[in-house]
C-alpha cells in the first residue's frame, strides 16, 4: 500500500456538510461527483497528500444511507491507494482477509477500487483505490 488516500465521511446533507468542511479546512471542495453505481454524491476536499471524501446517499437503501440509519453521521471507511489492486486484492486474499466483491469496479475520482469487510479488518471498512489507467 502506498499511501493513505481518503477518508470517507458519511454525511446526511452534502451541501451543509461541504459549507462546514469548508470552514474547518479553510478551502473549497476540488471535486464534486455522483457515482450511480454506489448511490452517492460525493465532494472531495485536498488535505496534504490526504483526502477528505464526504458522501451522501442518492438512495436510502444504498450502503451508505443504511449505514447513517444504524450508526449515523461519521467516518465510514479508510482508502488507500495501491499500485495494482489485482495484485493486492489477491495478496489480501491469501492473507485471510474477506473482499466484498472478487473485481473491483470504477468509484467516484477516476479510481478502481474494493472493499475489504471490516468483519476482518478490526471494525474498520477499508477501501483499495488505484488510479484508473488508460488501459482499463
Amino acid at each position: 500500500m502506498l499511501k493513505v488516500e481518503h477518508i470517507g465521511i458519511a454525511v446526511k446533507d452534502i451541501h451543509s456538510a461541504d459549507l462546514l468542511f469548508e470552514k474547518l479546512l479553510g478551502k473549497s471542495a476540488y471535486k464534486k461527483e455522483s457515482v450511480e453505481v454506489e448511490k452517492v454524491s460525493t465532494s472531495f476536499f485536498q488535505v496534504g497528500e490526504t483526502k477528505i471524501e464526504l458522501l451522501e446517499a442518492t438512495d436510502p437503501d444504498s450502503a451508505i444511507g443504511k449505514f447513517i440509519e444504524k450508526r449515523g453521521e461519521g467516518i465510514h471507511h479508510v482508502a488507500f491507494e495501491v499500485e495494482d489492486i489485482y495484485a493486492e486484492m489477491k495478496r489480501l486474499k491469501s492473507e485471510g482477509f474477506t473482499l466484498l466483491s472478487d473485481m473491483p469496479h470504477k468509484g467516484a475520482d477516476n479510481k478502481l477500487i474494493c472493499f475489504v469487510h471490516p468483519k476482518t479488518a478490526n471494525g474498520v471498512l477499508v477501501e483499495l483505490c488505484q488510479e484508473i489507467r488508460k488501459s482499463e
